[in-house]
């Protein structure tokens, strides 16, 4: 009698621990799913941001009102040098990625130095989108006007998405980060308003001290570097609670 008392209770146990079991599965399994499904679209908003900056790149070159700012110091130094434009620009986003070790230090995730390899994709990007926008041909300043607005939208909601995303930033915008981590009084918005405006203003005295006039950059850059990161702050109060809601 004892025995089967003893048998009964083990076997009661046994079925406790593996309905325990099975729910302890179930729990972890929904975690691992819901944790996919949210890295799936940061990766989604990620690539569909990286268009949309790419885009926002080729009405600008179409505006024909200035190259964009972060393009402005690597255009000044290649026509100074004879280096290649590409050569520039990846001297310097090195130079914006070593700024960002250097301050955020302990806290510099090693991942953003996939920012060069990402930084290639967009200039791949580039390349389509300039062949999709091959066949606009402007006509009149107006015009230009469009382009350049239509532009700013793209490139600041390209940013957005890519910043928001939370995967690897686009150089400029990871120095932006870096430095908002550690400013308490402005965030990433304004802060990506100055690097934009510091980018620009180097470019030109660049241009003005060596050239001895002003190449590349007018009053699309300007506008671009002043605007962009506004429209930033409005798209993150506006957009990113409902594209990157739970």
């Amino acid at each position: 009698m004892a025995i089967l008392m003893d048998r009964t209770i083990v076997n009661d146990i046994r079925s406790r621990l593996q309905r325990i079991s099975k729910k302890l599965y179930r729990n972890r399994r929904d975690r691992i799913s819901k944790m996919d499904k949210k890295m799936v679209r940061r990766v989604i908003m990620y690539v569909v941001g990286l268009w949309f900056l790419a885009l926002g790149v080729s009405f600008s070159i179409k505006a024909e009102l200035g190259v964009s700012p972060v393009n402005s110091t690597p255009y000044i130094i290649s026509e100074i040098s004879g280096i290649s434009m590409g050569t520039c620009v990846i001297f310097v986003f090195s130079f914006f990625m070593l700024m960002q070790i250097l301050i955020l230090r302990k806290e510099y995730q090693w991942k953003n130095l996939l920012q060069i390899l990402f930084s290639t994709i967009f200039g791949y990007f580039v390349d389509m989108t300039n062949a999709i926008t091959g066949g606009i041909v402007v006509t009149a300043y107006p015009i230009q006007l469009i382009l350049l607005a239509v532009s700013i939208v793209l490139i600041a909601l390209g940013i957005m998405l890519v910043v928001d995303a939370d995967l690897v930033p686009m150089p400029l915008e990871g120095l932006a980060i870096a430095i908002s981590k550690k400013s308490k009084k402005l965030k990433f918005p304004q802060i990506k308003t100055i690097c934009d405006s510091t980018v620009v203003l180097v470019g030109i005295i660049l241009s003005l001290s060596v050239l001895g006039r002003l190449v590349g950059i007018r009053e699309g850059t300007i506008i671009t570097a002043v605007s962009v990161g506004k429209l930033i702050g409005f798209f993150q109060e506006k957009l990113k609670p409902i594209i990157f809601r739970s």
